[in-house]
């Protein structure tokens, strides 16, 4: 019996170590998805004529939040794909100068415009948005990927994109908005 139990435990301990080894800490996880209907911010200048902007057409808005391990990391690139209303919508960006830790945060937008043309002018409703992936890539390698809604990997990889309609915060008139909240974007080159 005595043997038995020992041996169980010197079992235990070498599966235990052994998974434990091979398990390692992604150095980037994405810890979760949000997406939200969002009005357009309003201003308030001087010196030009003002206009409203009409306070019923939605952003939506897809924030992103994740863990890095590194201290620091120069490039991190999200790559988001947006099943909405049986199209895919797709944009990138990359983020500098990522500092380790808990509770970074990216963030992308489609304008009121497009949700209306992809959503054939008809109202904007919730179950339109089939689902949402993002993917943190780093020199061209997957880090990471989580949807929103419980889907094999890269579901999206076979389906036709639509490219250029999923805008980085510095697009939007989100821009001069949260500067602390959202990780910094690297500027376009010149």
């Amino acid at each position: 019996m005595k043997t038995t139990i020992a041996l169980s435990g010197v079992l235990l301990c070498f599966f235990g170590l052994k998974a434990g080894g091979q398990t390692r800490a992604a150095d980037f996880q994405i810890t979760k998805i949000t997406k939200n209907l969002i009005s357009t911010p309003q201003f308030t200048y001087s010196g030009a004529e003002q206009f409203q902007s009409d306070q019923r057409n939605r952003w939506l808005e897809v924030e992103v939040e994740f863990t890095a391990v590194p201290d620091w990391t120069d490039e991190l690139t999200f790559k988001y794909y947006i099943l909405y209303n049986g199209k895919l919508l797709t944009g990138d960006v990359t983020h500098t100068n990522v500092a380790g830790g808990r509770g970074n945060r990216s963030v992308m937008y489609v304008s009121p415009r497009t949700l209306a043309r992809f959503a054939d002018n008809r109202g904007i409703t919730a179950n339109m948005f089939q689902n949402i992936a993002v993917q943190i890539v780093q020199q061209g390698a997957v880090k990471d990927e989580l949807s929103l809604a419980r889907a094999p990997a890269e579901w999206f990889a076979t389906m036709p994109q639509v490219a250029g309609f999923v805008l980085n915060k510095n697009e939007t008139p989100f821009a001069s908005l949260y500067w602390d909240r959202y990780e910094q974007i690297k500027a376009p080159a010149r």
